[in-house]
């Protein structure tokens, strides 16, 4: 399981995360949600260990991955899994030495078994013949779903995605919802997903936690979040219909009325 225990992180004069806590069990999704810029992709990458925190710690089946360092966060890592919002792929390589990238890193496998794993990986998100094709001919979609491939390849027990549809069409996003869903009940994985888009989250997700003003105001499922008393969450949830009023001003006009 994944514990986010006490996160706090500030940029400068910012005070992005406030002491976050959260608690993800074997084989549970949590799809973090809030406004723009409140935090959630830099809680992501501090459960990836890509940045640290001020304060607080990430622990994964108990083990520290932000005080962890060289062996130790590599151990850590090589069972993790992490989905890019921009992909992260490498343009002049294939899609074959983009996936065999990390199981060269990470296994002593012969290029034989090398090669039918990224196959696998590949068929896991039905992409077929496509292992010689560089990444940089692939559509959006098909990049998307190589990223995927890529971070599976080492069948990960954790899973990072950061905004998993961002820039998708809804058809191909509700076909990634779909590969998502299917791959974390198969291999029984805990992951944590970044979502602005309520479709995914909603989706993907077993519960839902929403970040604002750096601290988590409710934990639940999607049903729960559809029906949140919090005036926070309900205003998120209608997309802020009445424009771009600030969210805490629009809950004052609320209680006020």
């Amino acid at each position: 399981m994944i514990e986010i225990k006490g996160i706090k992180k500030r940029f400068g004069d910012l005070e992005l995360l406030r002491g976050v806590n959260l608690r993800v069990e074997k084989g549970e999704t949590l799809v973090l949600i809030g406004p723009p810029g409140c935090g959630k992709s830099v809680l992501l990458k501090i459960c990836a260990g890509l940045i640290e925190p001020d304060a607080g710690e990430i622990l994964i089946d108990g083990k520290s991955i932000t005080k962890a360092r060289g062996r130790a966060l590599d151990q850590i890592r090589s069972r993790m899994g992490m989905l890019f919002q921009n992909y992260a792929l490498f343009d002049s390589m294939s899609v074959k030495e983009n996936l065999a990238l990390a199981l060269r890193q990470l296994t002593d496998d012969s290029e034989e078994r090398i090669s039918e794993r990224v196959k696998e990986a590949l068929s896991w998100v039905k992409l077929k013949n496509v292992e010689n094709l560089k990444t940089a001919e692939l559509s959006g979609g098909m990049k998307k779903r190589v990223g995927i491939a890529r971070a599976w390849v080492i069948r990960p027990d954790f899973m990072l995605y950061d905004e998993p549809t961002a820039g998708l069409d809804p058809v191909t996003s509700e076909r990634i919802n779909v590969l998502i869903k299917a791959f974390a009940r198969d291999h029984k994985m805990s992951s944590i997903a970044v979502s602005q888009d309520m479709l995914t989250a909603f989706s993907i997700a077993d519960k839902l936690a929403f970040l604002y003003e750096g601290e988590i105001k409710q934990v639940g499922t999607a049903e729960e979040m559809k029906n949140s008393s919090n005036p926070y969450v309900r205003q998120f949830l209608q997309g802020m219909m009445d424009g771009p009023i600030k969210m805490d001003q629009k809950v004052e006009e609320e209680e006020a009325a």
